[in-house]
């Protein structure tokens, strides 16, 4: 296995942080999470568009670029760093991975390109009130009515659930429990019957949704693959998914890392720069090499996704465990070293303190993550 960047792998990075430092700056970051939508139309247009980002792993028969998912680790990364405001993520991570895990080659001829094209929005609604990201969580019901079903049920912490052009909701046959009777359904965001509620969350940044289902009725080709049956590709979906937020993470810690050592050299304290005091100096490297760690992680799950290995769940959950946790330190430290200063407006740090904080128990705080790592090796 190659663990070093291709020449095309470095260039996509630098484009992509050339990119976001203009479109995603902190300025218009803060601008931006205070608007109803969460993001700027423009900004995501041209990602779309004119960079071609949500055609990146998609496979090139459905409109795609045909890349592998290291390819993708590496625009996340970007992104995180960047804290950027926009369906990225949600439509890329979560929707087309689900349409590609768990759809017939109809269904991902159908809806993909449009993706790939970056004039459609998707996302998963999985998680509902309980939180739980495991099959036992979704009581969401699917109930067989003449040629099609009808949905009822609420789904929680849906990302970017607001303004999604399409939700793919998991819901459960009627008396099944567990992992048996699960189905996914491709349902319009403004289909009858749906409401959608934006929440206040800690992190403006990413936009979370709660969408309500009642009596929504959805044809038979609306069920994502065959009826019942949709677990194996939700449990793939969702370790590709903790393994793209793992790469906003690893993005985020390096970039508080990056924001404390310049702070460091130019604050000034008793006549010297506060980065020449030992404890400082022993802080920023603690934060290099969980940074360090992290990446590593990361990059070798996203190896394990490419090479298809039986190994993903636990290698995504050792991840999203790792890295959910080295974010949240560099997160803290940087605000620590920055002083007073470091939660203020003005200042960066607050803002990655929150989106480290609120994504650390999104798709399963480290604790489940571990639980599943044991369960794995039968500890």
């Amino acid at each position: 296995m190659d663990f070093s960047f291709s020449e095309e792998q470095e260039e996509l990075g630098v484009m992509a942080r050339s990119f976001l430092a203009d479109a995603s700056d902190p300025e218009k970051v803060r601008d931006v999470m205070q608007t109803p939508l969460g993001y700027d139309a423009e900004v995501w247009n041209r990602i779309g568009t004119e960079l071609g980002w949500c055609c990146v792993h998609i496979p090139e028969e459905y409109g795609g670029l045909g890349l592998g998912f290291v390819d993708l680790a590496v625009l996340l990364e970007a992104t995180g760093e960047s804290v950027l405001c926009a369906p990225f993520f949600s439509t890329v991570a979560l929707g087309a991975n689900t349409i590609l895990e768990c759809g017939t080659e109809a269904q991902k001829q159908e809806r993909l390109p449009a993706i790939a094209e970056g004039t459609h929005t998707a996302t998963l609604a999985f998680a509902e009130a309980s939180g739980q990201w495991d099959a036992d969580g979704i009581s969401a019901t699917a109930t067989p009515d003449g040629d099609g079903f009808v949905l009822n049920g609420t789904k929680a912490w849906v990302v970017d659930g607001h303004s999604a052009d399409l939700v793919l909701v998991v819901a459960r046959a009627p008396g099944t429990t567990g992992e048996d009777g699960l189905s996914v359904f491709a349902v319009d965001g403004d289909a009858d019957g749906v409401s959608r509620k934006m929440l206040t969350t800690m992190d403006q940044t990413r936009r979370i949704a709660e969408i309500e289902l009642s009596a929504v009725r959805v044809s038979a080709d609306a069920c994502l693959g065959e009826p019942g049956a949709a677990w194996p590709g939700l449990r793939r979906t969702l370790d590709l998914a903790a393994i793209a937020l793992a790469a906003e993470q690893v993005g985020g810690a390096q970039k508080c890392l990056d924001l404390s050592v310049a702070y460091a050299k130019e604050r000034e304290q008793f006549g010297r720069p506060i980065g020449s005091f030992q404890s400082l100096k022993h802080k920023c490297a603690d934060m290099m090499i969980a940074v360090e760690s992290a990446r590593s992680a990361l990059y070798y799950a996203a190896c394990i996704a490419d090479d298809k290995s039986d190994d993903l769940s636990s290698n995504a959950s050792l991840a999203k465990a790792w890295c959910s946790e080295a974010y949240f330190k560099c997160a803290a430290d940087s605000i620590q070293i920055h002083g007073g200063v470091g939660f203020t407006w003005e200042y960066e740090p607050h803002l990655h303190f929150k989106r480290a904080r609120a994504s650390e128990n999104w798709l399963g705080n480290p604790s489940f993550h571990r639980e599943r790592i044991a369960q794995h090796l039968e500890l």
